[in-house]
């Protein structure tokens, strides 16, 4: 009531309430400013009264009916903006859409959907900037600009390619293109539509197909061998055949497909047809994969061996329709395998299996229990080693194949093979005998054989024998060992030039206390000697004065395991080890200690000899060590002796009378021991700066049942100082020996008529009893 209906219409639109409704004016008011303000206002009609109903009634059935028709068609057309929206951006191909009154490569006007920029790895503004000439292969642009221009040109609608676009990180992809025009009526000149689907993976696919068949068709012109497909049926009938069978098998492929001239399982050697056969059936059993080595017979009359490699092709029922493989010529490497394996199970001197062979043979055979007796014979001709160095090693070379070939005669088919196990070791491997009278006779056998062949070199050796047993057979480098520890018992006998010596259980047991004889003196070694090891003390008499002049120290080794070792026990396994440069460095250490203990108890008169081995003597820096030693200790160089056995002189070693001569000039005395039972000769003596002979326990005991003019003990002593030597006569238990000794002129005696070995306390004590 306060407003009129412009108002009430006013604030109406205002408030946003007009959207869905239609409003027409009512009035009786005639003024056109007032019709003209409704209009303006937003009223379809605008009517004035009187009102004839009936013409308002079809004029609003006319407005509403519009109303319908308008909202349809909005409605349509937006559905189907949504429907094209929703193509365009969700399809699985990329699509640009250009469109414009002239030609645009940078892609200016153009719709992009999202998976065209996915694709290209290029974003909406790449693709604009850069235009799709800039992202296209260098070698794909140019097959695709002539198609291009002549789409331009309207001589095609469309053309299609593989390319490549390059993404923005350098890489490639492949796309399939179709590009078409488009027909529109808004005299857009260049429009068009580009269609672009990612193929790289078909692509790879494509070229790895292309790199597998270029592959397959140079493997299979180079193939040292051929390709085939054949039938499964006992002629190996032949469907396919590469080329390379001519040079294979010296027969044309023409010639052996489908058998035409002859059938591939005539080139088959006849020992390996039915084996051949027999594995294709199993492998065809089992649907596996074929891999079998045998020979062939060429055109020319050659054996050649071939690999042959295949498998099966079935049907959908598994039955086996065809055979498809290749086969190899392997002769080359056959032939390299073969001489290999000769090589690896022979000896190269004399030809003889080796001991790697010898070790697989017994493997096989002991684990096979067939009740057969069983046995090894070493054969040990160490002493080789010294034709050797007199002669050189073609020689000995020429030697152990001398030997090989007088050994090679008894050897037996089967039941007596014959093994070079080292260059100086050979043995036999016996099975089937019958009892070891048997191997007895033929031990006899090879030492008749050895003796014979070796005489004349004066070389020889020893046989060692192993039964093998249910107690040894599991252990087949304990069985050799055992061998070799025999055969060197055989040679240490001394009863022949090649004695045997069946394995024992005392000599396994000898071997154990060697072991842990070793083991003792290797602790005695790290800990720098201990209570085990210790030394005695035995005095030397001056017959002249009848005092006391000297004592030999004489290492002892009692141990919890092996109880009290004898040195003639314990020092050749050290020599052996090489413990005794430390072990005799211990002994010298002590020896001077002992001197300190004399000297204190005011015995500096009397001197200490020392046993050297040969290996600590020839050492180098020998002579030095020892100069520090008493240097650090004060050691008076007159006092000591230093002992060495005759059997140095056998070595004929330059460097030896250099060393003794040192020795000498620092005032240590040189004596040799043992005199009598080695090599040298007073003449070879003469020659070395020696001071004393020490005549050797078997030439005093002899003093005691030979007649005086039957001894030759005083002409040792006698020509001994005709040489300018002192001489001790050692193991003197008798006084009749001292008697005798006495009258020849020997200077010194020591032996037990004097006193047996002491510890160094008791040495000191017997001093003064002896000379009190």
């Amino acid at each position: 009531p306060n407003m009129d209906g412009f108002q009430v219409i006013d604030k109406i639109r205002a408030s946003g309430r007009l959207k869905n409704f239609r409003i027409i004016v009512l009035t009786n008011h005639d003024e056109m400013e007032n019709e003209v303000k409704g209009l303006i206002l937003g009223a379809v009609d605008y009517i004035r009264k009187p009102i004839h109903m009936e013409s308002l009634k079809l004029r609003i059935d006319i407005h509403i009916e519009q109303l319908r028709i308008i909202r349809e068609m909005e409605n349509s057309l937006r559905e189907k903006s949504v429907t094209f929206d929703t193509l365009f951006q969700q399809a699985p191909i990329g699509i640009t859409i250009s469109y414009g009154s002239k030609h645009n490569e940078n892609m200016e006007n153009a719709l992009i959907n999202s998976t065209f920029e996915n694709i290209t790895g290029r974003s909406k503004e790449d693709l604009v900037r850069l235009g799709w000439g800039d992202i296209t292969h260098p070698d794909d642009l140019r097959d695709e600009l002539p198609k291009y221009q002549l789409l331009l040109a309207g001589k095609i609608d469309g053309y299609s390619m593989d390319k490549r676009y390059i993404k923005s990180d350098g890489s490639t992809v492949w796309v399939h293109i179709v590009v078409s025009r488009l027909y529109e009526t808004n005299d857009l000149e260049f429009n068009h539509i580009c269609l672009i689907q990612d193929i790289s993976l078909r692509k790879n696919i494509e070229l790895a197909l292309e790199e597998s068949e270029r592959a397959k068709s140079v493997l299979l012109s180079h193939l040292p061998g051929m390709a085939y497909r054949s039938d499964y049926d006992p002629s190996w009938t032949m469907r396919f055949v590469s080329g390379g069978c001519e040079k294979l098998t010296g027969y044309k492929p023409e010639d052996i497909k489908d058998n035409s001239k002859l059938e591939f399982a005539e080139l088959i050697t006849e020992a390996y047809r039915k084996p051949l056969r027999d594995k294709w059936a199993q492998v065809i059993a089992d649907k596996g994969k074929f891999e079998y080595e045998y020979e062939i017979i060429t055109s020319e009359g050659e054996k050649k061996w071939v690999l042959e490699m295949g498998e099966g092709v079935y049907n959908e029922n598994g039955e086996v329709e065809a055979l498809e493989g290749i086969i190899l010529d392997i002769s080359q490497r056959k032939k390299m395998e073969n001489s290999f394996k000769y090589q690896s199970e022979h000896d190269e001197i004399t030809g003889l299996y080796n001991l790697r062979y010898l070790e697989r043979l017994l493997v096989e055979e002991l684990s096979a229990d067939n009740g057969l007796k069983k046995a090894v014979v070493g054969i040990n001709l160490s002493s080789i080693q010294s034709v050797t160095k007199a002669y050189g090693f073609h020689y000995a070379h020429d030697l152990s194949r001398r030997v090989a070939e007088a050994l090679r005669l008894m050897a037996m088919e089967g039941n007596r093979i014959l093994f070079n196990a080292y260059s100086t070791n050979f043995i036999y491997y016996l099975k089937d005998y019958i009892s070891k009278d048997d191997l007895i006779d033929f031990c006899e056998e090879i030492s008749e054989r050895l003796s014979s062949v070796l005489a004349i070199e004066r070389i020889t050796g020893g046989i060692g024998i192993v039964e093998i047993d249910d107690y040894n057979k599991e252990d087949i480098e304990k069985i050799l060992r055992n061998v070799l520890v025999a055969s060197e018992q055989a040679i240490n006998s001394f009863e022949k030039d090649f004695a045997f010596r069946f394995y024992t259980k005392g000599l396994e047991e000898k071997l154990i206390r060697e072991e842990h004889i070793k083991h003792r003196m290797v602790r005695i070694v790290e800990d720098g000697g201990n209570p085990e090891f210790y030394l005695n003390f035995q005095p030397i008499i001056d017959l002249r004065t009848n005092r006391i002049i000297n004592f030999e120290a004489l290492a002892r080794l009692s141990c919890e395991d092996c109880g009290f070792v004898s040195p003639l026990e314990f020092i050749p396994i050290a020599e052996k080890t090489k413990l005794i440069i430390p072990l005799g460095e211990i002994i010298i250490i002590e020896s001077f200690r002992f001197l300190e203990a004399l000297r204190r108890n005011g015995f500096d008169h009397i001197g200490v000899s020392i046993n050297i081995s040969v290996i600590q003597l020839l050492r180098k820096g020998f002579v030095a060590g020892v100069m520090e030693i008493m240097k650090h200790m004060e050691i008076d160089p007159g006092l000591v002796t230093f002992e060495i056995t005759e059997s140095v002189f056998g070595m004929n070693n330059g460097d030896l009378n250099e060393i003794l001569e040192e020795l000498s000039e620092i005032g240590i005395r040189i004596a040799i021991d043992d005199f009598g039972t080695g090599y040298s000769s007073l003449a070879r003596e003469r020659e070395l700066s020696v001071s004393c002979l020490k005549i050797d326990k078997s030439f005093i005991d002899k003093l005691m049942i030979l007649k005086i003019e039957e001894t030759i003990t005083s002409d040792i002593v006698s020509m001994a100082h005709k040489l300018g030597h002192y001489v001790v006569a050692e193991g003197v238990e008798h006084k009749e020996q001292v008697e005798y000794l006495k009258d020849c002129g020997c200077d010194m005696v020591q032996g037990y008529f004097i006193s047996k070995p002491m510890d160094g306390n008791s040495a000191i004590e017997f001093i003064g009893k002896y000379e009190g």
